[in-house]
C-alpha cells in the first residue's frame, strides 16, 4: 500500500518517531473517523500558517507582531535572557521567577554540523541592545550545558564584552550534556538564581 507506506515514512521524519511508532500513528489515522482526520490536518495546516517567528526575539508567535513575552509592558526589558530555543522559554517561564525578556538563537554553534556563528540570531541580538530604548544592564545566557551551549555562551559573551554592564551564565545545577526543556522548575530555578558572570 504506497499511500499507508508513504504516511508511515512521513511519521518516521517526526523526532524521536522509530518504525514501530510510526506504524502505530499511521494505523490510528487509517482506523479514525473521518473528522478527526480532517481536524488533526485543519490543525497542522493553520498552524503553519498562523504561527510565525516574533520579530524581536524570534521565538514562535502566533500573528505578524510581537509575541505575548515581548508585547507585555510589565517586563523587565533591562534584562535579556538568550536562548537556544523557543521551548527554552517556556521551561524557564514555569519557574516563575525571571520577568525579563528573552532572544531565541534558533540553535547553537556546532561545527560537526556545520553550524557557525552566522547561523544563529547573534547579530539581531547586538542591533536590539544597540537600538533598545530601556538600556539593557544584563544578559543571561541560557544555552544547553553541552559542548555546543558552552561554546555558543562564551561566544556570545565575548561578542557582548562592552556591549552590556553584565554578562551571566545560568548556574550549574543542570546536567551536563542536559536540556533546559526536559529541566524539572525546581534545577532550573536553582541555576537561573545561581547564574555566574562571564
Amino acid at each position: 500500500m504506497k499511500s499507508y507506506d508513504r504516511l508511515v515514512k512521513a511519521f518516521r521524519r517526526l523526532p524521536g518517531v522509530g518504525p514501530r511508532q510510526a506504524e502505530r500513528f499511521a494505523l490510528h489515522f487509517l482506523r479514525a473517523e473521518e473528522g478527526e482526520v480532517a481536524e488533526f490536518t485543519d490543525a497542522m495546516l493553520k498552524m503553519r500558517s498562523k504561527v510565525h517567528y516574533c520579530p524581536q526575539c524570534f521565538a514562535y508567535s502566533e500573528g505578524d507582531g510581537l509575541c505575548e513575552i515581548c508585547s507585555d509592558d510589565s517586563r523587565d526589558s533591562s534584562v535579556l535572557c538568550v536562548v537556544e530555543e523557543t521551548q527554552d522559554i517556556e521551561a524557564i517561564e514555569k519557574t516563575k521567577i525571571f520577568n525579563g525578556l528573552y532572544h531565541v538563537l534558533q540553535g547553537s554553534i556546532s561545527p560537526m554540523d556545520g553550524k557557525t556563528a552566522d547561523a544563529l540570531r547573534i547579530k539581531e541580538l547586538i542591533i536590539r541592545i544597540q537600538n533598545a530604548k530601556e538600556p539593557v544592564k544584563e544578559v543571561i545566557i541560557a544555552t544547553n550545558p553541552d559542548t555546543e551551549g558552552e561554546t555558543t555562551a562564551l561566544y556570545i559573551a565575548d561578542v557582548l564584552r562592552g556591549l552590556v554592564d553584565k554578562v551571566t551564565r545560568i548556574g550549574y545545577g543542570m546536567p551536563l550534556g542536559g536540556h533546559i526543556d526536559y529541566i524539572d522548575e525546581l534545577t532550573l530555578s536553582r541555576s537561573l538564581k545561581g547564574r555566574t558572570k562571564l
